[in-house]
């Protein structure tokens, strides 16, 4: 049978023994609640001796009892909503299968994925009813005993659970509001499981696989940086697979920082290590890039043509963009999601998280980051100066528009760089990040009109061939061609103030 996903929207709260469960039907949106039915549910948690699933906000648990038992994948986080790849119970209690393991590879390669605890419930669960008879939540009540497998620590609780069926995510606060007032708590921990190993426990795991460099040098911040942006890579990428709509543009974005780091960090890196994972990096991007381009296009255009008189809009425009760029959004997720399922990915995760661990690092990253940062950051602002020198050489066409893409590029490291600096330089670096990002936000209004104008005149061509009306489409490329007039003439302010501040005291 193949695996199965799930949204779940979900929030717990601890509670105390004594406390008696609320009358949960004097709720906004819920008219009655059914009696409960109880089930007992038992559940062993897998992980890899090193909890690198639980270190990820990853579960993988075999549970029996209950209407849903068999294997659960729990992927990270999106606010209150997760998603759940379930698979059969089969016949080894022990054998992970292995649709789950591979969605896990990236995080694990080679190591066991061996059982960590086990976790017993009692649990006495609640549907609460709209006004239509239909389930909008269940209330779980329930007495946890639980044990981490590798010293046998054993501990008891009691908790509440409210997970969404049919009701809006605003149903979580009114429920939730009741269930305080009764006496319960929001609760310390978000799953059974990191209550079970316990916080200090999945530390200690994270401090042995990731020993930690000496406060103030430039290998500290280095690698605590790697490890956000590993986690963000992780975590997103997760986002892809589950289909969540931002979570291609958060990866990327995760993907871009990573590779601006061994730009940036380059002169403290080994080179010989990182530049082949750099390239994997643009290779990343380059795979991500058509689902996320189209969606942001795609929003664009259609509010451009909604401005436009009616008069000027000859034909089924909208619809024919709507289309085509919605079309080509589908394939751009299809794209990602098999780029993140081959063997590519798969080795760069991994080295992502060798690098967290053991960052390849030369001897100058023992140094002061006070002392190194300057000099790095100075390195990328002189290509950022370099880049926008090269505008002047330049004439209208697709030279002078590389140009600018080349600019945005380096502006876009250069706050990358700032960004990253800012906890051991201040208020310096925070400046620079502040105008960097302000020239790489100009800059990008010209690079979208460029992707747009590129697009539009497919489109048009696609119309005149089909014999139809391509004059609005002419129209907005107008439009797109003024708005990369007015960027040149914004970015021209922007550069000044920043070369004046940064470049000349």
């Amino acid at each position: 049978m193949a695996a199965t996903h799930h949204q779940e929207t979900e929030r717990k709260f601890d509670v105390d023994a004594h406390i008696v469960f609320p009358n949960l039907a004097t709720v906004e949106g819920v008219v009655s609640v059914d009696q409960p039915t109880s089930f007992e549910l038992a559940a062993v948690y897998f992980d890899t001796p090193r909890l690198l699933l639980s270190r990820h906000g990853i579960t993988l648990r075999r549970r029996t009892g209950g209407t849903d038992e068999g294997w659960h994948l729990k992927l990270p986080r999106q606010a209150e909503t997760r998603t759940e790849v379930r698979e059969p119970l089969g016949g080894d209690p022990e054998a992970v299968p292995d649709d789950l393991r591979a969605r896990v590879r990236e995080l694990v390669l080679d190591e066991p994925l061996q059982p960590v605890a086990t976790v017993e419930t009692t649990r006495r669960e609640y549907a609460l009813r709209d006004s239509d008879g239909i389930v909008a939540a269940r209330v779980s009540d329930d007495a946890v005993r639980a044990r981490r497998l590798r010293d046998g620590r054993a501990r008891d609780w009691r908790e509440w659970e409210v997970e969404l069926d049919a009701a809006p995510e605003a149903m979580l606060d009114v429920v939730g509001e009741a269930l305080l007032a009764a006496g319960a708590s929001r609760a310390s921990s978000r799953s059974k499981l990191s209550r079970t190993l316990g916080k200090r426990h999945i530390a200690e795991q994270d401090q042995l696989a990731h020993p930690r460099h000496p406060e103030g040098t430039t290998a500290r911040l280095l690698s605590d940086h790697l490890a956000t942006q590993a986690a963000q890579l992780h975590e997103h990428t997760d986002g892809v697979r589950a289909g969540h709509a931002e979570s291609v543009h958060r990866l990327r974005i995760a993907a871009r920082r990573l590779r601006s780091s061994f730009s940036t960090f380059r002169p403290v890196l080994d080179r010989a290590v990182t530049d082949p994972v750099h390239a994997d990096l643009r290779w990343l991007g380059a795979e991500l890039a058509p689902a996320r381009d189209a969606q942001v296009l795609r929003e664009h255009l259609l509010r451009l043509l909604s401005s436009e008189q009616t008069d000027l809009v000859l034909g089924p425009v909208a619809g024919h963009i709507d289309d085509e760029l919605r079309a080509a959004a589908r394939d751009g997720v299809e794209k990602a999601r098999a780029a993140l399922d081959s063997d590519r990915y798969a080795r760069l995760a991994v080295a992502i998280d060798g690098f967290v661990s053991k960052p390849p690092l030369l001897a100058d990253a023992d140094s002061k980051a006070t002392d190194v940062l300057p000099r790095l950051l100075a390195r990328d602002l002189k290509r950022l100066d370099r880049a926008v020198g090269a505008l002047s050489g330049t004439t209208a066409g697709p030279e002078r528009d590389r140009a600018f893409h080349e600019a945005r590029k380096k502006a876009k490291r250069l706050r990358y760089a700032a960004e990253t600096a800012t906890p051991a330089l201040g208020k310096q670096a925070r400046s620079l990040a502040k105008s960097s990002k302000r020239a790489q936000k100009v800059l990008g209004e010209h690079q979208d009109s460029v992707n747009a104008r590129r697009r539009l005149r497919e489109l048009a061509v696609q119309v005149h061939l089909a014999a139809g009306n391509s004059f609005t489409y002419g129209r907005l490329h107008a439009l797109e061609q003024a708005r990369a007039d007015q960027a040149e003439e914004d970015f021209a302010a922007v550069w000044k103030r920043l070369r004046r501040k940064h470049l000349h005291g």
